[in-house]
């Protein structure tokens, strides 16, 4: 018997975890070992023992059968997904993230044993999973380099296993990060304040065509009509780019040219003040400059919280890298290489991104000298007012480590050196990672707290929209151990807007719109936005309940997706009928298999916002008030108690989760916040017990509060002044006014007496 703190190959040539049978027939060159240190009791690591060396190869593990699994797989070259399956020929290649449910050794399926495999970097190699056809789990190792061949093999998958699935799935990344000392876990990560802020990114408004007057129009737009922005997010369209003369133009619908590269780390002509085609303005305050401050000043002018300015790069510069030789950037030495990408991202959807950056090469800085290259990028923005950076293309690392001791070697150089000019150029960690959805990435951030979720928000393609809320929610179950996930943009105005800005609401991730100047449902962005640009943003990372986390609720037709939060005295529960549409092994893209999905139902539980004793306070027994946010419900259920959920299809319901207080002179109680808000609860800033006869809380923002009172309240008081409110006898909600308060952030303190 081989065994790992509670993870052990059995005579019989099964791998169990805690007693429970996860894997049979596994093979004998399989090696176990103890994770080491830091109390890690349940975990160990899988290795396996090989003669034979390579770039690449695969090995197979043991045999997954009759098991309800999760994982999160690269179906691109950028981004990954999930999918459910119950054997191993279910697992796609690519599969950076695995959890199986397993029975204990008694048998008993109320009593699930939940197993994690996460595959990881050793040396120079990066591990993933996949299946094979006879239901064997395969460990994939590869260097990206051809010449990079040798490795040691023990330490190539960590296995920890537990009966919280999300506590499991923290635990283990927090073993592997102890374990490799090249990362760090979320928790200790300077979050950038910009995610407490309604934001508005120019990419859909403009793409590539934005413009200095664009940027200010669309500001401009959103202030109007209330909506004001925080942050704005000026994207790909300001950077001095353009073709090679012998290049191969590859311009997608509304994209980039894939084909450009960087010529000069300034603006181009359009953001320059006066500027025109062809003429380049070496006096800074005449650059980008003049276009920030004028932005800024304005927002100074009227609101005393800052305007965050963030702009796009690739994290080789552009999507075609740096040109070789041009004026300025010589010192760099950007050479041309070809990207290869790995046999397994070939199995999966093909990229017109990748394809064109393949063919025409890319102008890779010298990886010595890069962090002189973001330093001088980023100082120059900084000096232009800029506050951070949005990252992009990272990705495209892993298939140019040819020639630099492979794709983790590579990342790993090219991520310490950006993460280094970020501390030194941006002082609040503002960066936001994008299409970075790889593990020789994750596994080498110290410092990026910001992770794009998943691929992008596509306005125009409808078999993407309910895909798009399901990617994010099963690849935060991963990626919010690394990071805050951010799920992306969404437009106002559009036929799924309410059901993207009520998983926004949801997620925990910072809320931004990607509309057109002029273009706005205002009174949408009103249920995500106070009057002063702050949102209600839940405090961690949303993902599905424990009791969604191995349905699929994309393609089985019956499952409702469940995404749950926390506030700092209530959960947050977004129910989502996503059926209907999903990425399609066998087309290799989105695509809608359901024309006309049906109605589902389900149920919401107190339990299913998994944390929600860390909130409660002593004392609670476990029953809860719920509010229906579309349906303006108010339910008391007591302790495991379900209330029941129907959704059409592509329909949402936000549900606030408040624990019930009981008073000492009998009544019950719970502040359920500004009900107009699709997070609810995320307006309650503090609760207290006051005396005998009342209670007191803080709520930020301006609009309706409700409150659950089992007694008619006897008055109600707003920063010691009483005023009107209303009761409902049949449900106990007590709603009244609280007006736009006169500074940013304030909290209106509220009295009740019983």
């Amino acid at each position: 018997m081989t065994v790992g703190a509670g993870i052990a190959v059995q005579e019989d040539g099964t791998l169990a975890a805690l007693g429970a049978t996860v894997l049979t027939e596994v093979r004998d060159n399989v090696l176990v070992t103890p994770a080491a240190g830091g109390g890690m009791l349940d975990g160990a690591f899988l290795g396996v023992r090989s003669a034979a060396a390579g770039s690449r190869s695969v090995f197979p593990v043991g045999k997954l059968r009759d098991l309800r699994f999760m994982c999160t797989f690269r179906f691109k070259m950028w981004w990954m997904t999930q999918r459910m399956g119950s054997s191993g020929r279910d697992i796609p290649v690519e599969t950076q993230f695995l959890i199986v449910e397993a029975a204990d050794r008694t048998g008993d399926e109320q009593s699930a044993v939940y197993t994690v495999f996460l595959p990881i970097l050793e040396g120079s190699f990066r591990a993933v999973l996949q299946g094979n056809e006879d239901d064997e789990l395969e460990i994939c190792l590869e260097s990206g380099d051809p010449a990079v061949e040798s490795f040691e093999g023990t330490h190539l998958v960590y296995v920890g296993a537990g009966s919280d699935p999300f506590e499991v799935i923290t635990n283990a990344v927090k073993a592997v990060e102890r374990h490799l000392q090249t990362f760090s876990h979320r928790e200790k990560k300077k979050m950038p304040d910009m995610l407490n802020w309604f934001g508005w990114c120019t990419w859909d408004a403009f793409y590539t065509d934005v413009t200095a007057e664009g940027v200010k129009e669309g500001l401009q737009s959103l202030e109007k009509g209330g909506a004001v922005p925080k942050f704005v997010i000026i994207d790909d369209g300001w950077q001095s780019v353009s073709m090679d003369p012998a290049g191969t133009a590859c311009i997608s619908d509304n994209a980039a040219n894939f084909a450009n590269r960087l010529y000069d780390i300034k603006e181009n002509y359009k953001f320059q003040k006066n500027g025109r085609k062809g003429h380049r303005e070496d006096n800074p305050a005449n650059g980008l400059a003049h276009i920030v401050s004028e932005i800024k000043g304005k927002h100074e002018l009227k609101y005393s919280v800052r305007l965050y300015v963030y702009v796009w790069h690739a994290i080789t510069g552009y999507w075609g890298g740096v040109r070789p030789g041009s004026d300025g950037m010589e010192y760099y030495q950007s050479k041309i290489q070809y990207p290869v990408s790995s046999p397994g991202v070939q199995k999966n959807e093909p990229c017109d991104a990748f394809d064109s950056i393949a063919a025409n090469g890319l102008g890779l800085v010298n990886p010595d000298k890069v962090f002189s290259f973001y330093n001088e990028l980023h100082s120059y923005l900084a000096s232009a007012g800029i506050d951070g950076v949005k990252v992009d293309v990272q990705n495209i690392l892993e298939a140019l480590g040819a020639g630099h001791g492979g794709r983790v070697l590579l990342a790993r150089k090219y991520q310490q050196a950006l993460e280094a000019s970020i501390a030194r150029n941006f002082r609040n960690n503002d960066i936001i990672s994008c299409m970075s959805h790889n593990t020789d990435n994750l596994y080498s951030s110290k410092r990026s707290a910001v992770v794009r979720a998943s691929d992008d928000f596509w306005p125009r393609d409808p078999a993407s929209h309910t895909i798009h809320i399901a990617s994010v929610a099963y690849n935060t179950v991963f990626l919010g151990e690394f990071m805050q996930p951010d799920w992306d943009m969404f437009h106002s105005v559009h036929p799924m807007a309410e059901y993207h800005a009520a998983a926004r609401a949801v997620g925990g991730c910072a809320i931004y719109v990607s509309d057109k100047p002029g273009n706005h449902d205002f009174d949408l962005l009103r249920k995500l936005v106070l009057p002063d640009g702050s949102i209600l943003r839940a405090k961690l990372p949303g993902r599905p309940t424990r009791d969604c986390l191995f349905s699929d609720p994309a393609r089985d037709g019956k499952s409702i997706l469940k995404i749950w939060n926390l506030n700092a005295h209530s959960g947050v529960i977004g129910a989502f009928n996503c059926q209907g549409a999903g990425w399609c092994r066998a087309g290799k893209k989105n695509l809608i298999h359901d024309v006309q999905p049906g109605t589902i139902t389900g149920a919401v539980r107190g339990r299913d916002a998994s944390r929600l004793p860390e909130v409660a306070g002593d004392g609670w027994n476990g029953d809860v008030i719920v509010y229906s946010h579309g349906a303006g419900e108010v339910a008391f259920l007591p302790k495991d108690a379900a209330l029941p959920v129907t959704l059409r299809p592509r329909e949402y319901e936000v549900f606030t989760v408040v624990p019930l207080k009981r008073q000492p002179n009998g009544a019950s109680f719970a502040p359920i916040g500004l009900i107009g808000m699709f997070n609810s609860g995320g307006a309650v800033t503090g609760v207290s017990d006051g005396d005998d006869d009342g209670v007191e809380f803080k709520v930020r923002g301006a609009g309706t509060v409700g409150v659950y009172s089992s007694t008619r309240p006897k008055s109600v008081a707003v920063d010691s002044e009483a005023g009107d409110f209303s009761y409902d006898d049949g449900t106990g909600l007590v709603t009244f006014e609280v007006g736009v308060p006169e500074r940013e952030l304030y909290s209106w303190t509220v009295s009740i007496e019983c």
